[in-house]
């Protein structure tokens, strides 16, 4: 049996049943595409279940793929065995009712032992305990009948709650006698490590009914899934995962940053070393196919691999700085060939990854002191368990993980109460579902009645101005409500912001503030008293044409804001908010980092430009398998029904959305981006206006260079020229200031230095400093350390009200376990602030200049009990 390499398997593979008539299909993203069961692709067939279920018609009634796959309920084993892993690429080849048993048995046996010449000997097979059909197959085949293993429903019958089910037979390979137990029955099925399982046939012929009884299909399927990590296994004839050829590479590279050898005798090391390669493959495939670091879903999962890898490598002694993103060359290199996107995604991976790092490393840097503390606590009274408000304060207040907590205690033999985290998890939870609400919001909710009501028809797509009925009529707890069998107003929902406009009832107008949506009901909320409403009465619904137009065009112009981000910035961008309302629109997407300049000119170029293309705007309704089919892009998380409506800015922009839109671009008039910045980890905002709104703007900044110019008593052609020369001269004075200032500081440091105590033989220095730098603190300080070798200056600094406080202990006192980060965090807080820094030298800011002397007080009482 020759050593072929993992790459080399994967090829033959492929080129095998690509021969027998297959579909060479390539993987598929590890995001799950339409389907909600699934947080990340976990097999080789999930990304094919449509084609199972005949939802979707597959490009083929054969098919072969080799699908990318992450598994992370073993997470906690991985590296502490050789065996686990979270990343794996799994080999299948699928019938979607063309061939069934034979044929997928027949040329599995043909490629293992024609093609990678496995030992026929070596062989063996397990099949379903009733499942005679497969029995015969293998007899056909040559495989001798005591190498077949009848096993029971648990182990060898296929199925998921009802539905598409049913038997399989499993290959699997001998080792030999020095892996096995020693029993005289030892085979397929037995729990020791002698018959490793490696290929998975499951012949998909029966239907589970709700009674529990099992009916026949009338287009049986064939699903097979050989992991391709575990081929190689055999194929290299290694125990582990870790020893084929690719994934060797990486860890070898990962051993020598460390400047360590794998399994040279010390465990903890190998199992770091067997931490970040795997988990080095799982972050770079999960970026390469958009996943992003977040606290939620997906995308906490990358960031607790990235967390995980980046603190073993802490512990193997890594000094360099994201060593991560340099050691992800090495993913790209043994698996480019095969996945093209990871080369050309080679400097954003690349680039996310450091910002990572960068972000724990500071996580890291806070939690472990506020960690080692707990530690040391739990230590004095004998205990071995962490409080879990101590956890939950670790995971809210310092941003450090509740799973690396655990990790980090396990391995000093201390647990955590992790029903206490949850609890303190679920009432902060609470506190904000609470805060969000409106207390009379909620009691006019409970005293409503109208949930009985029939679904109101929406006109507003096509007409603004329409007769409607009244079918409920509400004026209590300060609210006026009209429910309408039909309206052309539309109600806030996707980001839009409702119409507003008049409603005639008898000849008396009642004005629109607010129109929402629940179940599909209507409920337009007006100004006036409703009282002499009735139900049944006719009424006129006007909705303000102008202010939906407003509201409309920046609506179509964030579809091309999101596409235009795309093209600049990556795949990566996807829509995480909006808000769109006749003043402006806000856009809120995934990036790791704020947009530069060029990049904000760039994309604001591209929605003007499609402006300017006058494109058509198109909406259909129309079945979301076909909207699918479009390529039209759906929002995560968003429900969508069988019917979907898709809104198409030409040919450059395609999605799903519910919202109201003008007919062209054109109609935009022009787009201008106000300002772009972070909300929160990984999450961008754009605000911008449109149309008229752009005028508005224009005009501002016109008036704002008209009184600049009248200050600087310049005209507008020569103001930057003028105001270049203004900064230059004050700059100027303020080195002549500062270096006057340094003079002046310099001729009384002695005196500075004799008004300070002693104290235990220390000499204390505190004194404010008015129009002071923090630099020249800092030069104050070293020459003080330079006089006095036991001396603690403490110095605060007061600059157009903002107070920094400095620090500064001397050599000597250091060694003596004095400590200026902890000194200064404890001073600064007496004047309302917070800060810290090495043992040498810290800094703090303050907010209340009143409480200097008080803290310098402190500082008098910290310096005589330490």
């Amino acid at each position: 049996m020759e050593k072929l390499g993992l790459n080399e398997i994967r090829d033959l593979f492929r080129d095998f049943f690509v021969s027998k008539g297959h579909y060479a299909a390539g993987s598929a993203s590890l995001i799950p595409k339409n389907d909600k069961s699934l947080l990340i692709i976990n097999s080789g067939m999930a990304p094919l279940k449509a084609y199972f279920a005949g939802v979707e018609t597959p490009p083929s009634k054969r098919m072969t793929t080799c699908q990318k796959c992450i598994r992370t309920g073993d997470i906690d084993n991985v590296g502490k065995t050789a065996r686990h892993g979270t990343f794996f690429e799994m080999l299948g080849n699928f019938s979607f009712g063309d061939y069934f048993k034979e044929e997928s048995l027949t040329w599995g046996w043909e490629f293992i032992t024609e093609h990678l010449n496995m030992p026929k000997d070596k062989l063996w097979a397990t099949i379903y305990q009733d499942d005679d059909d497969a029995y015969d197959i293998w007899i056909k085949l040559g495989m001798p009948a005591e190498r077949i293993v009848r096993l029971g429903k648990e182990d060898n019958f296929w199925e998921i709650g009802l539905g598409p089910c049913g038997p399989c037979s499993e290959i699997y390979y001998d080792r030999g006698e020095a892996y096995g137990c020693g029993a005289p029955d030892c085979k397929p099925g037995c729990e020791c490590d002698r018959y490793i399982e490696f290929w998975n046939h499951v012949f998909s012929q029966f239907s589970k009914e709700e009674d529990g009884s099992y009916s026949n299909l009338a287009h049986p399927n064939i699903d097979t899934g050989m992991g391709l990590e575990r081929l190689a296994c055999i194929m290299q004839d290694v125990d582990s995962i870790f020893d084929i050829d690719t994934i060797r590479k990486i860890l070898d590279s990962v051993a020598q940053m460390a400047g360590v050898e794998y399994q040279a005798g010390n465990e903890q090391n190998d199992v770091s070393l067997r931490i970040i390669t795997d988990h080095l493959r799982s972050m770079v495939f999960m970026i390469a196919d958009g996943i992003m670091p977040s606290n939620e879903g997906r995308g906490y999962v990358l960031r607790r691999l990235i967390r995980r890898a980046a603190r073993h490598g802490r512990l193997l002694g890594i000094k360099e700085n994201n060593f991560l993103a340099k050691l992800m060359d090495s993913v790209v290199e043994v698996s480019g060939g095969a996945y093209p996107e990871l080369v050309e995604k080679h400097d954003y991976i690349k680039k996310l990854i450091a910002i990572e790092e960068e972000q724990f490393a500071k996580t890291m840097d806070n939690g472990m002191g506020i960690l080692e503390e707990y530690i040391a606590k739990l230590d004095k009274s004998d205990k071995m368990v962490l409080d879990g408000v101590d956890a939950f304060k670790l995971y809210d207040t310092y941003g450090f993980p509740v799973e690396m907590t655990e990790e980090i205690l396990a391995e000093r033999g201390i647990s955590v109460d992790m029903e206490g985290f949850k609890e303190n998890m679920n009432r902060q939870k609470e506190l904000a579902r609470q805060g969000q609400k409106s207390t009379e919001d909620v009691a006019w909710k409970d005293a409503a009645d109208y949930d009985k009501l029939p679904k109101s028809k929406f006109l507003g797509y096509t007409e603004l101005d329409s007769n409607a009925k009244v079918l409920y009529v509400n004026s209590s707890e300060g609210k006026n409500l009209l429910i309408f069998d039909k309206t052309p107003f539309y109600a806030t929902g996707g980001g839009q912001l409702h119409d507003t406009g008049v409603i005639i009832i008898a000849d008396k107008e009642y004005h629109v503030n607010d129109v929402t949506k629940e179940n599909d009901i209507f409920l337009h909320f007006v100004d006036e008293s409703v009282d002499n409403v009735n139900v049944g009465d006719t009424a006129e619904l006007k909705v303000d044409v102008t202010n939906r137009n407003r509201t409309a065009r920046g609506h179509s112009a964030t579809h091309i804001l999101q596409q235009a981000l795309k093209d600049v910035l990556g795949e990566h961008v996807s829509q995480a908010g909006s808000y769109v309302d006749n003043h402006y629109l806000r856009f809120d997407f995934n990036h790791f980092e704020a947009m530069t300049h060029d990049q904000i000119k760039e994309v604001e170029d591209i929605v003007n430009d499609k402006i300017d293309a006058f494109l058509p705007i198109l909406m259909q309704e129309m079945p979301i398998e076909e909207a699918q089919k479009m390529g039209a892009t759906a929002i995560f998380g968003e429900k969508y029904g069988e019917i979907v409506r898709v809104v198409s800015m030409g040919d450059y922009s395609v999605e799903f959305c519910g919202g109201t839109h003008i007919d062209n671009t054109g109609k935009i008039g022009a787009f201008k981006i106000v300002s772009e910045a972070g909300i929160a980890s990984g999450i961008r905002r754009i605000e911008a206006i449109t149309g008229t709104q752009v005028i508005g703007y224009t005009e501002d900044k016109e008036s704002v260079i008209s009184n600049v110019c009248a200050t600087l008593k310049s005209n507008a052609s020569d103001i930057e020229k003028k105001a270049a020369q203004l900064v230059s001269d004050n700059r100027e004075l303020e080195k002549t200031i500062k270096s006057l200032k340094a003079d002046e500081i310099a001729g009384s440091l002695d005196e500075i230095i004799a008004s300070g105590s002693d104290i235990n033989g220390i000499k204390l220095i505190t004194k404010k400093f008015d129009n002071t730098d923090v630099a020249q603190l800092r030069e104050m300080a070293d020459a003080i350390k330079s006089s006095e070798a036991k001396s603690i200056f403490v110095a605060a600094s007061v600059n157009d009200g903002k107070i920094a406080i400095l620090v500064s202990v001397s050599d000597e006192l250091v060694s003596g376990g004095f400590h200026a980060g902890k000194l200064v965090k404890e001073i600064a807080q007496v004047a309302g602030g917070n800060g810290g820094g090495k043992a040498g030298m810290a800094q703090a800011g303050a907010k209340d200049e009143s409480k200097l002397e008080e803290a310098f007080e402190l500082a008098k009482t910290l310096v005589a009990n330490n």
